[in-house]
């Protein structure tokens, strides 16, 4: 993937240029971080399926890799979005789908997954081993995680070989909690250290060297680390510059290579620029973006309530936390309040466990209604400006509509302005 191969040499080379990872699988998130690429004129977008949302089993989502390639380029058709400035990567790509197999067998359809990853045209692919599987050790040993990550890397090179086209890059470690973000209340986050960060790296370069892999060694370009930031349910770490600077400057010996921070959702745009510019190149936001949409329907629905008769109303806030309260499952290991906390929770987490929910048959139609509505009752400047100051500035400028799905993602724009300020500021 040479453009991600250029942009960590421009990096190296003093640039202080980064990459924003959009890991989320909502069509509507998807369009507005094309049509903001389209307005900022980013040379490329790169989004990312996490293991869990998208593999050979359909995942959450239920799509298979090349299922979601086609869901991406569908949309990037419809936007006018040119496909080849479009790179896909594939998240914490090992057994974690499979934890609940012995070891073997969930290698064996981590392999499978991976391959499909790369057949399918995902070029940047995230080898992550960390987690046990049945009768693993817990934690599971430094030396076992990089041998099986030395695995998928080997099956990603030969899936490679067949399919042919642009050779993927490689991102090795993980320094945070399991794909989805913090699951309880967040105490004393560690930085790694430096001394662990680059024992991760050399450890896989042996190995990678032993397994005769060396030449995909030279495509790795990431290694993820804890930085100091993450989020849980109500709260956000912000990134203190001062507790990473050891951290930061153990990558610049490295050659070829930059940190990938997770779980930069919710920092500041001052924040996220810091990251950058101290190495953490790679910035992946997820819930962060859905997290944007929610607010933006929240605000919509908030607009119908007083523009529409109550007769039409589509109410999609009040369907969708009925929805979630009689369908658990996606929330009810996280959120463990009760009456008025719970109810809080399963709209405002920052965790946003309601991005699961956004597919389903009866809140999506409610969200149509919603947006029909609105689209034969044009809401007036005020009540946009009341609810959605964001997408008020841009339909103000020429950025956004009246329409509803533009408002929305001029809202999520905003969120995604963050992340592009903080990638290429420095290019302007």
């Amino acid at each position: 993937m040479q453009v991600l191969l250029d942009l960590i040499a421009r990096h190296k080379q003093g640039h202080a240029s980064g990459v924003t990872s959009i890991c989320s699988a909502h069509p509507i998130v998807i369009e507005a971080s094309l049509r903001q690429a389209q307005r900022t004129g980013q040379a490329f977008v790169l989004f990312e399926a996490t293991c869990n949302q998208v593999n050979q089993d359909g995942g959450y989502t239920g799509m298979r890799p090349a299922d979601f390639v086609a869901f991406v380029h569908g949309i990037a058709d419809r936007v006018g979005f040119d496909r080849a400035r479009i790179a896909l990567g594939g998240d914490h790509l090992g057994p974690n789908p499979w934890t609940a197999l012995d070891a073997e067998a969930a290698m064996d359809k981590a392999e499978v997954m991976v391959g499909a990853y790369v057949a399918a045209g995902f070029r940047k692919i995230h080898l992550d081993c960390s987690m046990a599987c049945a009768g693993d050790p817990e934690p599971l040993p430094e030396a076992e995680i990089v041998r099986r990550a030395v695995r998928l890397c080997r099956a990603a090179e030969t899936a490679y070989a067949s399919a042919g086209g642009e050779a993927p890059v490689y991102v090795i470690g993980t320094e945070v909690p399991v794909p989805g973000g913090a699951t309880e209340a967040i105490e004393g986050l560690a930085v790694t250290t430096p001394q662990a960060a680059l024992a991760t790296i050399e450890a896989h370069r042996e190995a990678f060297v032993d397994a005769g892999l060396e030449a995909a060694w030279h495509r790795v370009i990431a290694s993820v680390v804890q930085p100091g930031v993450e989020f849980d349910h109500h709260d956000v770490v912000d990134y203190q510059p001062q507790k990473a600077r050891e951290l930061s400057h153990a990558i610049t010996t490295v050659p070829g290579m930059v940190f990938e921070a997770h779980s930069t959702d919710y920092q500041t745009r001052d924040g996220l620029a810091a990251l950058v510019r101290d190495h953490f190149a790679i910035l992946k936001v997820g819930p962060g973006l859905t997290f944007a949409l929610r607010e933006a329907l929240w605000a919509l629905d908030a607009i119908e309530r007083e523009w529409i008769d109550e007769a039409y109303r589509a109410s999609l806030r009040d369907v969708a936390v009925r929805r979630m309260r009689a369908e658990p499952s996606h929330w009810q290991r996280y959120y463990h309040g009760e009456g008025d906390a719970l109810t809080i929770d399963l709209q405002y987490s920052l965790s946003d466990r309601i991005r699961y929910y956004w597919p389903d048959p009866v809140i999506e139609q409610a969200r149509q209604r919603l947006f029909d509505n609105l689209r034969e009752n044009p809401p007036p400047l005020p009540l946009i400006s009341q609810h959605l100051p964001h997408a008020l500035h841009a339909l103000r400028n020429g950025a956004a509509s009246r329409d509803p799905l533009s408002l929305a993602m001029a809202h999520i724009s905003a969120t995604l302005d963050d992340y592009h300020h903080a990638c290429h500021h420095h290019d302007h």
